[in-house]
């Protein structure tokens, strides 16, 4: 999803969606419609903690799903809850000219309605693959891991020319370590120790607009 972006440009705001800009992981609410939630909550944690590589974790618990209906996408974004602070840090960084983007593990399926509502200007996320209204236990298309969250990063920040000094990236996962570490100001939300380490700045919530600070120096520069 790319939402047409006007006006002079301050800065660059990525930020993770599952556990950092929604309080949920998408998978795991997908998972419980499956009857699958333990397991996938297992592979997810030990994923984040990064003692599993991501895409295969990835590939693991898509594979639980198969068979399922999509009618249950539908349920699922109806039960999303944005983390506190969240939308009015979005809000806050548009009023102030910031280029906002979601690069997600998740799903296209169930965040782009969500972020279209909160004004995001692009979302960059996974797939499911579903053939006849099922689930086929597959991700359809390049599955998004830490380089192609980074990537994604680098491709925004040449296309509105924005310096890495002017670029704020979110996460709480290992899989968002290359993406922190290719921004201006790393921040950790509520995170796991791999991603603490390496993050310029370390946020326990529970708002996320605590991160709002950050952006306003980082615009400045």
């Amino acid at each position: 999803m790319t939402v047409h972006h006007s006006g002079s440009v301050t800065g660059l705001l990525v930020s993770d969606v599952d556990s950092t800009f929604l309080t949920q992981e998408v998978i795991e609410l997908v998972a419980e419609h499956a009857g699958v939630r333990d397991q996938v909550e297992e592979i997810t944690t030990a994923a984040m903690r990064g003692e599993l590589d991501f895409a295969q974790s990835l590939r693991a618990r898509v594979a639980l799903l198969e068979g399922l209906d999509e009618s249950v996408l539908a349920e699922v974004r109806a039960v999303l809850v944005p983390t506190p602070g969240a939308l009015e840090l979005v809000r806050r960084a548009k009023s102030a000219g910031w280029v906002t983007a979601l690069v997600s593990g998740g799903f296209h399926e169930v965040i782009d309605e969500l972020a279209a509502r909160s004004g995001i200007d692009h979302v960059r996320a996974n797939r499911f693959q579903i053939a006849e209204g099922r689930f086929t236990g597959k991700v359809e298309g390049p599955i998004i891991d830490g380089a192609a969250k980074r990537r994604t990063l680098e491709e925004l920040a040449r296309r509105y020319e924005i310096p890495p000094a002017k670029i704020v990236a979110m996460g709480d996962g290992a899989n968002d370590r290359e993406m922190l570490l290719a921004a201006g100001t790393g921040i950790a939300f509520r995170a796991k120790p791999a991603l603490r380490e390496i993050a310029d700045a370390v946020l326990e919530g529970p708002s996320l607009l605590e991160a709002w600070p950050h952006l306003e120096v980082a615009g400045r520069r």
